[in-house]
C-alpha cells in the first residue's frame, strides 16, 4: 500500500521557521522524483519545489527560493522541507508529491499557518 506522510506542520510567527516531512512507504521512494507543492485557502495548488532521485538536483518556485529548501533521505525514505522566513503568505496546506514515469502519488497534506 502506497503511503506519503507528511508531517511537521503548525501555527508559527511571522519570521520563524519549520522543517515538514514526508514519510514514503509501499514503493521504491529512490527511483522517484519528489516535490512539495501547496494550496492557501481560496487557491489553486501550486508547486513549491522538487528534487531529483538522487538528490543531486533542486528547483523551487519563484516565491520561496531562497527561503526553502528541499531534501532527501533515500535510506529513511524521506523527503523534507526546510522552511524559514516565514510569512503570512506561507500560510497553506502542503503536500508531498511524488512521481515516476506514470506513477504519481500523493500524500494527505499538513497545515501551516503562519501569524503575522
Amino acid at each position: 500500500q502506497v503511503q506519503l506522510v507528511e508531517s511537521g506542520g503548525g501555527l508559527v510567527q511571522a519570521g520563524d521557521s519549520l522543517r515538514l516531512s514526508c514519510a514514503a512507504s509501499g514503493f521504491t521512494f529512490s527511483n522517484y522524483a519528489m516535490s512539495w507543492y501547496r494550496q492557501a485557502p481560496g487557491k489553486e495548488r501550486e508547486w513549491v519545489a522538487i528534487i531529483t532521485t538522487s538528490g543531486g538536483s533542486t528547483n523551487y518556485a519563484d516565491s520561496v527560493k531562497g527561503r526553502f529548501t528541499i531534501s532527501r533521505d533515500n535510506a529513511k525514505n524521506t523527503v523534507y522541507l526546510q522552511m524559514n522566513s516565514l510569512s503570512s503568505e506561507d500560510t497553506a496546506v502542503y503536500y508531498c508529491y511524488a512521481r515516476w514515469r506514470s506513477a504519481r502519488y500523493w500524500g494527505q497534506g499538513t497545515q501551516v499557518t503562519v501569524s503575522s
